[in-house]
């Protein structure tokens, strides 16, 4: 499989401690040390950024994107009101692949995405590895329970505050949006993030990447500098995206709602996917940035389509409460703060609270 076909992971939540290890009697240690080993290895793999930027290693574009790191915190924290943390000091420069490989599941007739409980971070949709071949052998051993089953790459990934996590290679040496938008996405986590509430942190922190993107470039660069102009096309990319996948999960959740034997919808299924990847292939036209264009090409499965759903589906929801927010992303944050103390699931208090006046300041219970 190629793994980069889709980069729909754009950050894995990954919370890993020795108090997590010693507490985790009810759930995988075998699990828990393998990533805890990638983790205590990525850190002391990684060297202070001035370092890297004196050094021959880099060559001049990627040592620019670097230089970026520090503005990009600054501006999230200042402007965006984002969590200051002491993360992205570092830099890991001792390989050319993402971090992390990441693992999910779902039933094959329904679209409830497979959860794996561990302390401190509660249920999460996925498995994170550190390595492909015990990526596959957790895929097998899924499969084997006749469920959907994906592999993705994640970009970066977060160990909410339990660690100082380092810039990775792949972000210096891909495109200076996407490296913006994943430093503010990660940020997000630090800042906001529900304890089993995959897709509200996730959505969240998309929109918040997003548009935090556009802002910073904007400040830094102005408004028709082509990277200004790059992080618009990804919103407005976002938002055609996200339209699509609504409308193809809703098209599979009255298939999976129906009284049809789980055969027939497995077969019928299969139709869905196939008038949805010929409209996909229509649609492509319309997008302005290469983010999405390789959707689907290794195939579509229940596992698949949630774990890009995690990111991408409701993108529109939190746009709206952005809108209703003035535009702010520092006055958003305070309103979802402020929306968490009562706990309950915010998805639903975010839908529910779209009829009225939601913004900062008001309650929404």
């Amino acid at each position: 499989m190629k793994l980069r076909n889709f980069k729909y992971s754009r950050t894995l939540i990954i919370a890993v401690t020795l108090v997590l290890i010693l507490s985790c009697s009810g759930c995988r240690l075998a699990y828990i040390f393998h990533v805890a080993a990638g983790q205590f290895q990525l850190l002391n793999d990684s060297i202070p950024i001035q370092e890297a930027l004196e050094s021959s290693s880099l060559g001049a574009e990627h040592k620019a994107r670097l230089r970026l790191v520090a503005g990009i915190k600054s501006f999230g924290e200042k402007e965006l009101g984002l969590k200051k943390t002491r993360n992205y000091q570092t830099v890991h420069l001792k390989s050319r692949q993402c971090p992390i490989y990441c693992v999910s599941a779902c039933p094959r007739d329904r679209l409830v995405r497979k959860t794996w409980w561990f302390p401190i971070v509660g249920d999460v949709p996925y498995l994170g590895f550190f390595d492909l071949k015990t990526a596959k052998a957790e895929k097998k051993a899924l499969i084997k329970k006749d469920l959907d089953v994906t592999i993705g790459v994640a970009d970066a990934y977060s160990t909410l505050g339990w660690f100082r996590d380092p810039v990775t290679l792949n972000l210096i040496q891909g495109p200076t949006v996407d490296l913006v938008e994943t430093i503010l996405h990660e940020m997000t986590h630090l800042t906001l993030y529900i304890k089993g509430q995959g897709e509200f942190n996730e959505g969240l922190a998309v929109l918040v990447g997003k548009m935090g993107a556009f802002l910073f470039l904007e400040e830094t660069y102005g408004s028709s500098h082509p990277l200004t102009i790059e992080a618009q096309k990804s919103i407005e990319d976002e938002r055609i995206f996200s339209s699509f996948l609504t409308s193809l999960l809703k098209n599979l959740e009255c298939l999976y709602n129906s009284p049809i034997s789980y055969r027939e919808k497995l077969v019928k299924r299969e139709k869905v996917f196939a008038r949805s990847l010929e409209g996909f292939n229509r649609l492509k036209i319309r997008l302005k940035t290469r983010r999405f264009s390789r959707f689907g090409d290794a195939g579509l499965n229940n596992a698949y389509l949630m774990s890009v759903g995690l990111y991408h589906r409701h993108f529109h929801l939190f746009e709206e409460v952005f809108r209703k927010n003035g535009n702010s992303v520092k006055t958003m944050m305070a309103f979802f703060r402020d929306l968490a103390k009562d706990g309950g699931v915010l998805l639903k208090k975010t839908g529910a609270g779209l009829g009225g006046s939601l913004s900062a300041g008001t309650s929404n219970g």
